[in-house]
């Protein structure tokens, strides 16, 4: 700001008009405005060519507002009609008894209908030219007018632009000068900087030496931003008051509060501003009746054009938003300083997740290695792919299928180790480690940018007290006081449970029906996976019989992909609808529930086929001669030999590495630009080359074009779900953390480009945490290890292969153990009609076929029942689950109790500040002391002096009580 809006006076609007020049000349020549001069000249007035300031080309656009215009009869140059909703210091004075402000705002009714004598008269209610329009038309732009007849009652300034290059859509660039800015700021608590600068010192400790050169080492993948150069010197920040501003390094009014705190403070206003009008509560009411069509902070300039003056935005475009600068740390503080805290911690997350992963990587491709390297070694699949073995299965399904060897599963047995092998095991203890030291890892890093951002006395009760009830709420509310009797209207009404009760039990029945239809889905799959391995059997081509199990689990896996991202966008839509009916109070607590929902369902969605391939295939079997049906005619498929291991990874790599791919990366490049196309070709500037548009239009129409930020939701979300790949079924897909750094890698570059580019600018927002995600990544940690113990116990050979190498071996080998897992059955036992068509497909008659289970032999005395062996390996698979669960939870909990929520040097640096600011009030206090005992008498002094002396010993309390949480 400038020195005259500093005094709380505003600027003139252009010059353009003859109806203030008065007021120019006024504020030229008896306030002494001269540098108004200068604004007359085309050099210093073009800043206003970009949109990023008013006409005058002085006063900057905080914010702006879009809404519906229709072009008058007339084809005059609706620049001459241009509303400038602003007054000088001369009106503003009118303004401040109740009759000068109706006679005020009759003056400038009249000046407003005085600016073109030949435009028709203008409605003085509404405020719209010529024509008559619909009285739907008619209630907007009164309750348009309304509205900012109460902003500008607000202090804000505004001006019109109704002759944009967008036909049929006028712009409102809103202004706030320096004294709404410094109300504003008192009223939400802003930190900002004072005068007092400080050196945050390093700890000289043989650690602190060892980061201090390993930091020096890793210059050359910090961006070339400022904030690297002075993160050891840091500004001693208080909450604002407009009665201390003398504590605050105001040199430079422009820029004390920058774009970002300015457009929160303007949306503030908005979003509290009401109207009398019926159901008029704040801009979100507005923007959902289509008053307004769309509300947006301006950007601070291009990106592109060379030449242009350097800014944040192009600085993060170049050190940032660019897939070149992949291999460099992000620029944090800078993208906290554009976006605001709350997008700033999302960032920083996902960097510090992203750099988690190379160490789970680098392990999880070790183990990979490691089932590589013994592939040969190992002996059960030897003994499967033994020329020699000569052992004749049972067929994989009723008539179609017919009897085979055991050897032609010799491939399968061999991929299956390179997953299935004891290395597996200590990933999943590694992984659950891994969870724990990330979670404790962002503890520390979120601490650490509560200091550097200025947010450590930030608390969310404050940000609470600010946070209005959503604009349905009220509706809702009003809704129901003007339904009560007169007597009880002036009581204070607010929803209660029995109002939500319809809304709570739909969303129950719908949220179980979603899940349902999961379900159903999966078990459709699974009937194709029946009904195609049947069909592929008796087909006769022998490439298609050889491949059919690899045919029928990859088509299966890319159906069930496709199905899952079809049904993501459904549960989105169907999770925000159900958190609508709902009626939350207030936009945290409808972000809480939708997060809430949309979690439950997506999660469902993705891992529901990953869990019945884990969990329930292949035992709901039954054995041959009594197999398990659905429908009395479709078998339930079995594993093949070399476990479900293997079709679970195959699943799973499908899953994630499309939902990767296609999901994260392809939609959000795509549908960006295809929503920016369709809103370019609406708008009826499709003749004009880009950049010819480009160069036209102004800031404020740029952005226009862009898309709408919609919420960090689908960000985390997608995030969360991977975690989940990573750590629930790492035990079956090592190279689950290597792709999921991969994907993050480009990810959050492409995420910088859609926010830098792609997007309108969002409003900042304050936040010190990430919010339920934290929880909810807590929960997924939590369950991967139950999940992880699972898998290792019931869904690998592992525990099997231990219990016949030490319980059953004749020499403590694994010699013999194929042999062991496998049961006997009489092929003259099969149920009638259920036989193979051909049984001497192997070229031989089959008497005894061999099927993979734990059971008694046909000529015992009780043929085919489970034998001891299953129990006594399902005790040690049971056993096994116990002690994994508890000793890796265990170790979880030591590594939480080890590592510090806090790092000790912010502890210090907290503290030191807290010292600093009780300084920073004495000497204030003492100097304010000087300053009377120059100006008062002796007796005066005398008396102040001892005034002084008794609240000496209190006012140090009362100051850390006041800046206990700095």
């Amino acid at each position: 700001m400038t020195e005259e809006a500093a005094g709380g006076v505003d600027s003139p609007p252009r010059s353009g008009s003859e109806t203030q020049a008065p007021h120019f000349l006024q504020d030229v020549i008896f306030h002494g405005k001269f540098k108004l001069l200068k604004s007359l000249t085309p050099e210093e007035n073009t800043n206003c060519h970009y949109g990023l300031y008013f006409e005058d080309g002085h006063r900057r656009v905080d914010y702006v507002l879009t809404y519906p215009v229709k072009k008058p009869a007339g084809g005059r140059s609706s620049r001459q009609s241009t509303h400038l909703l602003t007054e000088n210091a001369v009106t503003r004075s009118l303004r401040r008894s109740p009759q000068n402000q109706d006679k005020s705002h009759l003056r400038h009714q009249h000046l407003e209908s005085m600016k073109d004598s030949s435009s028709p008269p203008i409605d003085m209610e509404l405020g719209l030219q010529g024509e008559t329009l619909s009285s739907h038309e008619d209630h907007k732009s009164f309750r348009r007018e309304e509205f900012e007849r109460k902003l500008r009652d607000m202090g804000l300034e505004l001006e019109k632009d109704e002759d944009a290059k967008i036909p049929g859509v006028g712009f409102l660039k809103i202004h706030a000068p320096w004294n709404v800015l410094c109300r504003e700021a008192e009223l939400m608590k802003l930190k900002m900087p004072t005068k007092k600068v400080y050196e945050v010192k390093q700890s000289s400790s043989v650690m602190e030496k060892i980061t201090c050169l390993f930091n020096k080492a890793l210059e050359p993948l910090h961006p070339h931003v400022e904030e690297i150069q002075h993160r050891f010197i840091k500004r001693l920040s208080h909450t604002f008051s407009r009665e201390k501003q003398h504590l605050f390094d105001l040199s430079d009014k422009d820029y004390f509060f920058d774009s970002k705190t300015r457009s929160s403070i303007v949306y503030e206003i908005l979003k509290r501003t009401k109207c009398k009008a019926k159901y008029s509560m704040g801009i979100t009411s507005l923007l959902g009746s289509g008053v307004y069509t769309a509300a947006y902070p301006l950007h601070d300039g291009d990106i592109r054009e060379e030449g242009v003056e350097s800014n944040d935005r192009k600085l993060l475009y170049e050190e940032w938003a660019n897939y070149s600068v992949f291999y460099k740390y992000q620029p944090i503080g800078l993208v906290r300083k554009y976006f605001g805290e709350k997008i700033g911690l999302y960032f920083a997350w996902l960097g510090l997740y992203t750099q988690m992963l190379i160490p789970a990587s680098l392990v999880g491709v070790i183990v990979f290695l490691y089932g590589c390297a013994t592939v040969d070694d190992n002996i059960p699949s030897m003994e499967i792919c033994h020329p020699r073995n000569n052992i004749t299965m049972c067929p994989l399904c009723d008539k179609v299928c017919s009897y085979w060897k055991l050897s032609t599963a010799c491939g399968t047995a061999r991929a299956s180790h390179l997953f299935d092998n004891p290395a597996t095991v200590f990933f999943s203890i590694f992984m659950a480690l891994w969870a724990a030291m990330f979670m404790e890892h962002w503890k520390r890093r979120q601490m650490r940018l509560n200091y550097e951002w200025d947010l450590t006395g930030f608390e969310d009760e404050e940000e609470a007290l600010k946070d209005h009830p959503r604009a349905e709420y009220e509706f809702r509310v009003m809704q129901k006081s003007l339904s009560k009797e007169p007597v009880s209207q002036h009581k204070m009404e607010k929803l209660t449970c029995r109002d939500r009760l319809p809304a709570y039990m739909t969303n129950i029945v719908m949220m179980l029906l979603m899940i349902g239809v999961t379900f159903a889905i999966v078990f459709g799959v699974i009937l194709y996976r029946i009904s195609t391995k049947a069909a592929l059997h008796i087909s006769s081509n022998p490439i298609t019989r050889s491949h059919v199990q690899l045919t029928v689990k990859t088509t299966a896996a890319i159906i069930n992909l496709v199905v899952i991202l079809i049904l993501d966008e459904v549960y989105g839509a169907v999770a925000r609808w159900l958190t609508v009916l709902e009626v939350p109070k207030t936009d945290k607590s409808f972000e809480e529930r939708l997060i809430f929902k949309t979690f439950i369902l997506k999660f469902v969605n993705a891992f529901s086929p990953i869990i019945y391939i884990a969990f329930f295939r292949g035992r709901l079997v039954g054995r041959p001669g009594s197999y398990l049906y659905v429908f009395e005619s479709y078998r339930m498929e079995e594993c093949a030999h070399g476990g479900c291991l293997m079709e679970l990874c195959i699943q799973l790599s499908i899953t994630m590495l499309g939902k990767q791919l296609i999901q994260n990366n392809l939609f959000e490049i795509g549908i960006p630009k295809l929503k920016k196309l369709i809103r370019y070709i609406q708008s009826e500037r499709g003749a004009f080359q880009e950049e010819e548009r480009q160069k036209k239009l102004q800031r404020y129409e740029t952005d226009h074009f862009l898309e709408p930020f919609a919420g960090l939701t689908p960000e985390y979300m997608e995030m969360i779900i991977q975690f989940g790949f990573v750590t629930l079924f790492v035990a079956s897909f090592p190279l689950a953390p290597l792709f999921a750094l991969l994907n993050n890698i480009i990810e959050i570059r492409l995420d910088a480009k859609k926010f830098v580019a792609e997007l309108r600018r969002p409003v900042a927002a304050r936040a010190k945490d990430i919010g339920i995600w934290y929880n909810i990544l807590r929960g997924v940690a939590k369950v991967a290890v139950i999940i992880n113990a699972f898998v290792i116990s019931f869904t690998s050979d592992f525990i099997p292969r231990m219990v016949y190498q030490y319980m059953y071996s004749p020499d403590g080998s694994m010699h013999g153990f194929v042999n062991h897992t496998l049961s006997y059955f009489n092929v003259s036992h099969f149920q009638e009609g259920k036989e193979p068509m051909d049984p001497l497909h192997l070229g031989y008659h089959v008497e005894i076929c061999r099927y993979k289970d734990y059971r008694e032999p046909p000529l015992s005395a009780t043929p085919y029942e489970i034998s001891k062996e299953f129990w006594t390996v399902l005790a040690v698979r049971l056993a096994f689950v116990i002690v994994f669960q508890n000793v890796v939870m265990l170790m979880s909990d030591i590594v939480d109790w080890l590592i510090p929520d806090i790092p000790k040097d912010i502890t210090l640096q907290i503290h030191k500040e807290k010292i600093l600011l009780v300084d920073l009030f004495m000497k204030e206090e003492q100097g304010k002391i000087h300053i009377l005992e120059r100006t008062l008498s002796p007796s005066d002094k005398d008396a102040c002096s001892r005034s002084h002396n008794n609240n000496t010993t209190a006012h140090p309390r009362s100051v850390l009580n006041t800046n206990s949480n700095v």
